[in-house]
């Protein structure tokens, strides 16, 4: 969450007007900064699915788990063409749906409300099926599926969709890997639940061999992300190239570089190692009321500062760097959105601290369980 705090700021305050991630225009620090950000998304929608197994394991066989998570998946997608469109463009007329990050974990949740249903075997299964297989239809174009283009979009190419009477549908989280990931979190789920699986030794096996599976795979060049990695003049780039994956969709590789150090980081911190960083459980212990709350903070951070700089209040109003509208000469450099970044991070702890506080001291709102 902190990571994607740095995403979010350097989306509306960077000087980079382009994908940091393309080696052609790109530096090491820009391409590092976006690229340390991948990770994110993968560990969300992963957690998600072990949060929903930990969550029936402590209520036992009977507990409600397919109305809790569609419930909760809906209340995800109206909160996206909502709240936290309005977070991103302040001026948004609701006739433009970004099916991001939060699209992407609804959905994911709706199906999950029927996939529980199943044996756990089989949706470990069927989620690593979606996840290993979905980079095989990638010749598959929704152009040439008809009437059914539209619905491949949303679930694999992740095409823009015109909807007719000026409604438009950018689902650039296709849904397919993502409910994979989902699954395939809620039986890892399982494996946090039995002890002598938790252990730091067979932890660190299972991130090793993800990583392992990222490297043989990435090094053949055969399989596993649409663009093949490229050796440069400079040795650093091959390396950037090499790691330098889809995440729009999320191909197999994104997903296997993005999963296994997380579960190697699992593996390190599981036990208190990193207790100094205790901290930061206030943000996890406040995940959608942060999420929505950091982006209007930083959308409203940017419009004060340009309003102090002389800048562009009315572009930045309308959204983040990305804007057309947008003066190039517009933003700062990487040290002053790292600044920005740790300033977003301590104003946002005593409001999520005050936020997790009132959860405490008002059980009796159940609508607060959903922040």
């Amino acid at each position: 969450m902190a990571l994607m705090t740095l995403d979010h700021t350097r989306d509306f305050f960077s000087n980079a007007h382009f994908s940091l991630t393309n080696l052609d225009k790109t530096t090491v620090a820009l391409f590092l900064t976006r690229w340390i950000t991948h990770f994110c998304a993968a560990v969300f929608v992963f957690l998600a699915g072990s949060s929903a197994y930990l969550w029936v394991s402590r209520r036992g066989p009977g507990a409600p788990i397919s109305s809790f998570l569609c419930k909760r998946g809906l209340l995800l997608l109206v909160l996206t063409t909502t709240v936290e469109a309005w977070a991103w463009n302040f001026r948004h007329d609701f006739q433009h749906l970004n099916g991001g990050v939060l699209w992407a974990i609804g959905w994911s949740m709706i199906v999950m409300a029927g996939l529980v249903k199943l044996p756990l075997g089989w949706i470990v299964g069927v989620g690593s099926s979606m996840i290993v297989l979905h980079n095989a239809f990638d010749p598959l174009e929704s152009a040439s599926l008809g009437v059914f283009g539209p619905l491949w979009a949303v679930l694999h190419t992740g095409q823009a969709l015109k909807l007719g009477g000026g409604w438009e549908l950018n689902p650039y989280y296709p849904l397919i890997p993502w409910i994979g990931v989902m699954a395939v979190g809620y039986g890892f789920g399982k494996w946090m639940s039995i002890s002598r699986l938790r252990t730091r030794r067979r932890l660190l096996a299972l991130g090793c061999s993800l990583i392992a599976a990222f490297f043989l795979l990435r090094l053949s060049n055969l399989y596993g992300d649409p663009k093949s990695w490229q050796v440069f003049p400079d040795p650093v780039f091959t390396v950037l190239s090499f790691i330098n994956c889809q995440k729009y969709p999320p191909s197999l590789l994104y997903l296997l570089m993005t999963l296994g150090p997380a579960i190697v980081f699992l593996a390190l911190v599981e036990g208190g190692a990193l207790n100094w960083l205790g901290f930061l459980r206030v943000f996890g212990k406040t995940p959608l009321f942060f999420y929505l709350f950091h982006l209007y903070l930083i959308h409203l951070a940017a419009l004060a500062v340009a309003a102090f700089d002389n800048g562009p209040v009315s572009a930045l109003a309308g959204g983040g760097i990305w804007l057309p509208e947008l003066p190039k000469e517009y933003g700062y450099g990487l040290p002053t959105v790292y600044l920005l970044w740790l300033l977003m991070l301590l104003m946002l702890y005593p409001i999520c601290r005050g936020f997790e506080t009132l959860k405490a001291n008002r059980p009796h709102w159940g609508w607060l369980k959903y922040l």
